[in-house]
């Protein structure tokens, strides 16, 4: 089974129980809680099966620090989106799957449990087909940040409000916004597998400083992320800098 395969069977696995612990009639933090504990059960699970000498460096487990030493670590997010699984009428929540190799990263897949989908490396979706109208920039439900609020002005775009960093990033990947600018702290873990898919189909995706983003690095965080159409870049980037 090759890599990208292996990224798809954990990140459906973890969709698949997420969809069924849904149904069953948690709601709220306790079904979040639930989901958290059950995805990273089945995902850590297939990576068990069919890759045991690689490392895992995973939101819900503790950080094993050989990761540092490592040639191959899988970065994992089993439920991205946490609050959003807890409201049951929402769709927009992920799970993570990401392959780090030496260098930097590799194959992976996103799965968006709600709509039945799993998005991967390869073979990578194509590139969202350019629309014509004002461009549609995702933020945060509940912390937007002033940079985005910048972005938009500098391209004549709107703000359109999702949930989580994965959804927003597979929402530019499929072309229901055209960027993505978030600014004020997230993980390694929330960006690496969508990261991987929307570079794989095409996008760019960066520092809001222009500079690259870096994986399984000793800080676990990652604070700021922009995702967007090529032609969108040298815009987006000279708005969320701000004056020199």
């Amino acid at each position: 089974m090759r890599d990208v395969e292996v990224a798809a069977a954990a990140a459906r696995a973890a969709a698949d129980v997420l969809v069924e612990l849904r149904a069953g009639g948690l709601t709220g933090r306790p079904l979040g809680d639930a989901g958290d504990a059950a995805a990273q059960e089945a995902i850590a699970a297939v990576l068990a099966a069919h890759r045991p000498d690689d490392v895992v460096f995973s939101e819900e487990a503790a950080d094993d620090r050989s990761r540092l030493g490592a040639g191959r670590v899988w970065i994992v997010d089993p439920l991205d989106g946490t609050r959003e699984y807890g409201e049951t009428d929402r769709s927009d929540f992920a799970v993570h799957v990401a392959l780090w190799v030496r260098g930097g990263l590799g194959p992976a897949a996103v799965a968006l449990p709600a709509l039945g989908e799993v998005l991967v490396t390869d073979p990578a979706p194509a590139p969202p087909p350019a629309l014509a109208r004002p461009p549609r920039i995702a933020v945060s439900r509940t912390r937007p940040p002033a940079q985005a609020a910048a972005a938009a002005t500098a391209v004549g775009g709107e703000l359109v409000p999702l949930g989580s960093a994965g959804w927003k990033v597979t929402a530019v990947v499929r072309g229901e916004v055209d960027a993505y600018v978030h600014a004020g702290g997230m993980y390694q873990w929330d960006s690496a597998a969508p990261v991987a898919v929307a570079l794989a189909a095409g996008l760019t995706a960066l520092r809001l400083d222009g500079s690259p983003l870096r994986y399984n690095e000793p800080d676990s965080s990652l604070p700021d992320l922009l995702v967007c159409r090529p032609e969108l870049t040298a815009g987006l980037l000279a708005a969320v800098r701000g004056p020199a």
